[in-house]
This record gives C-alpha cells, structure tokens and sequence, in this order.
C-alpha cells in the first residue's frame, strides 16, 4: 500500500472493556515461541492486551471458542480468567507477540496453574 507522505493512516485492532479498573503502570515484553511450543494453563492478576507480530497463536480464554490469530491480530485476555491455549499454532515456524500488561502496583505478570 502506498501512503502519502503527508497522512497517517490509521487502522482499528481490538477494543477490550476492562471494567472499572485503575492502572498505575503498564509493562511490555515481547514473547517468542518456538515452532509448536505450548503455553502452561495460566491466569493473569492483570487485564493484558496483545498483537501478534509474526506467526500464527491458538488462543482459547475459559468460556469462550478457540480462535486462531495470525500476525497483524490483536488480542485481549481478561484479569483473573483462565487462559486455557495460548499456544504457537503452526508446528514448522516461530510465533512472536508483544503483551501489554495493564497493572495496578506490584502485581505479578502471570500465574501458572497446576491441577
């Protein structure tokens, strides 16, 4: 696509209602998985928003379908919800994503689940 240089384009990629929720830092870190590497069943204290950059992401948040998101696709995953995938779909290439992770104090990123 050819953009003139004077203009700015700009494209919708996810809005997220976080309830009423106060923020008092965000951090983000880019995350990169391996070809068919898995997410651990996990939860986060925080509400977090994501993008894949490249790749291709099996998400699954508790209660709702699967999806599938390739690079160029934004993401939302509720504080406190289940994250049951978050897993590099494709077997053969590398899947990375930025988590932008919504905090209020000194809370931990994530927390893994065992049962």
């Amino acid at each position: 696509m050819d953009i003139p240089s004077n203009e700015i384009i700009r494209q919708h990629l996810l809005t997220a209602d976080t309830g009423v929720r106060q923020f008092t830092r965000i951090e983000v870190h880019e995350i990169n998985f391996g070809p068919g590497q898995t997410g651990a069943l996990h939860y986060h204290p925080c509400p977090v928003t994501g993008y894949i950059l490249k790749g291709t992401a099996l998400m699954q948040v508790e209660g709702q379908p699967a999806r599938v998101l390739p690079a160029g696709q934004a993401f939302y995953e509720p504080a406190m919800t289940r994250i049951l995938h978050f897993d590099n779909y494709s077997v053969t290439e590398p899947m990375v994503f930025v988590a932008f992770y919504l905090l209020d104090g000194k809370q931990t990123l994530i927390e893994l689940i065992t049962e």
